[in-house]
């Protein structure tokens, strides 16, 4: 049996398992999150959105970017539009669900910039009593 093969059989085998952890990690993937919150603004050409990402964190190659909206489309989160037009243009943008997922995920990437500070200092203070423990 090929590779391919092999991993499509382990993802559909894991979706049947525990659908909604996959549906979760594509949400709260490292690109999922950047996406759904950018597309909460309003809908982006791939370009745009490509662009918008990199301003938001780091930048995002084309494949990732291309998958991360072909997983979140196929989970109903994106709504990916091809117009008719010369040249092709395809515009990204939420489905409802998919701006209910990303009022959640906004939700969160807000709680850890406000709660950062608190975040650092419980970990300044379990690596000093890691170093203190190993030293003795």
């Amino acid at each position: 049996m090929a590779v391919s093969a092999v991993r499509a059989d382990s993802a559909d085998s894991a979706e049947t398992m525990c659908p909604y952890r996959l549906v979760l990690e594509h949400v709260t993937s490292r690109w999922g999150v950047l996406v759904l919150i950018a597309l909460l603004e309003r809908s982006y050409r791939f370009s745009e959105l490509r662009r918008e990402i990199g301003r938001i964190g780091r930048g995002v190659s084309e494949k990732m970017l291309t998958q991360t909206l072909q997983t979140l489309e196929r989970d109903g989160l994106v709504h990916r539009e091809a117009r008719p037009v010369i040249p092709p243009r395809v515009d990204y943008s939420l489905t409802d669900l998919g701006r209910e997922a990303a009022e959640q995920v906004r939700g969160l990437a807000a709680w850890t910039q406000q709660r950062m500070p608190d975040v650092e200092r419980s970990r300044r203070a379990y690596d000093e009593a890691r170093a203190a423990t190993r030293a003795s």
